[in-house]
């Protein structure tokens, strides 16, 4: 094995998508987004690229993978959960996001609380109850919309930030 001081499938500079570097700046608190009931129809996915729009009620607005479960289970039931992730979530992020091995499957990883809106994170400290207000296609994500139907905002002291494709451990947020 090697171990590379780089990824190792990086694009050479003058081949990046400029519209990711610029987004990859923007950085944010990193989500999980969950939705479904049973076992067997439950998903999720890491998201970073999101948004809260003030109002009655209020919205929280992401990018989502269009081929992603968890798109396709939030549009199909109409309903999901948000939970923002700590930085001692790193793992589960990752696994939910695809990119770390998750032996028996990311949901084995922490403890789950079922809810009207899809399994919410026991240990979330904030989090919010969804219901899906519109879908549409923008570049290569969906971008959805959802109504806030609960909100529990909780401790914030270690949150999981992404920025520049890596996670800003707390001292830096």
């Amino acid at each position: 094995m090697t171990i590379h001081t780089t990824h190792p499938f990086l694009e050479p500079e003058g081949d990046r998508d400029p519209v990711r570097r610029l987004r990859g700046r923007i950085g944010g608190t990193v989500s999980l987004w969950t939705a479904g009931s049973a076992a067997h129809d439950r998903a999720g996915l890491t998201v970073s690229s999101w948004l809260v729009a003030g109002g009655e009620p209020g919205r929280v607005l992401a990018l989502l993978d269009p081929d992603a479960d968890l798109t396709e289970t939030l549009l199909g039931t109409g309903r999901g959960v948000m939970q923002l992730l700590a930085w001692g979530d790193r793992d589960l992020a990752d696994a939910f996001a695809g990119t770390a091995p998750a032996p028996g499957g990311p949901w084995r990883m922490a403890e789950w609380v079922t809810t009207g809106h899809g399994p919410r994170l026991a240990h979330a400290t904030t989090w919010a109850s969804l219901e899906v207000e519109s879908a549409v296609e923008v570049g290569w994500s969906s971008l959805v919309t959802c109504t806030v139907r609960e909100v529990v905002v909780g401790d914030d002291d270690d949150p999981l930030v992404h920025r520049r494709g890596r996670y800003l451990p707390p001292a830096a947020t």
